[in-house]
């Protein structure tokens, strides 16, 4: 009997932000990887670092966005790739920024657009994509987060 592997080796970020008291989520569109798709903030943990820390790391270099509240959004997105077959699991955060706060992205991107949890569900490509939007949706914009969840190791 063989084993599929069992990977987790990169992060996953929804930022948010209030305007006029509705929230939004910044999307990202990608022009390295999954070209012309809308996606958030993701990439890889580096050598030394923790996953909280590989997550601000990449919303810095892919967005220039500081976060003034940073959460564990307590799931991981989970895909399986054939090309390696494997499962890989990315553990998920949640960041809010300043409702005017300018994104600045990186290479990695072509375009960035804060909006709504309905929009963006209809613009992201994976299923499991959607099930953490609506989780983070759910445990964060519509009830108060858990404070447990609250990184506070951040510094933020």
């Amino acid at each position: 009997m063989a084993d599929i592997p069992v990977r987790c080796f990169a992060v996953s970020v929804v930022l948010l932000r209030l305007v006029d008291g509705q929230p939004e989520v910044l999307l990202l569109r990608r022009n390295h990887t999954l070209v012309g798709e809308w996606c958030q903030v993701a990439g890889a943990i580096e050598d030394g670092e923790k996953a909280w820390e590989a997550a601000l790391r990449e919303v810095k270099e892919e967005t220039g966005l500081a976060c003034n509240r940073w959460y564990s959004a307590d799931i991981c997105e989970q895909f399986y790739e054939a090309d390696c077959d494997a499962i890989t699991l990315l553990p998920v955060f949640v960041g809010f920024v300043d409702s005017q706060a300018i994104v600045v992205i990186n290479h990695e991107h072509s375009e960035s657009r804060w909006v709504s949890f309905e929009e963006a569900l209809t613009m992201v490509p994976f299923a499991g994509q959607r099930h953490v939007l609506r989780h983070v949706k759910v445990e964060f914009v519509d009830r108060k987060p858990v404070r447990h969840l609250l990184i506070t190791a951040a510094g933020i």
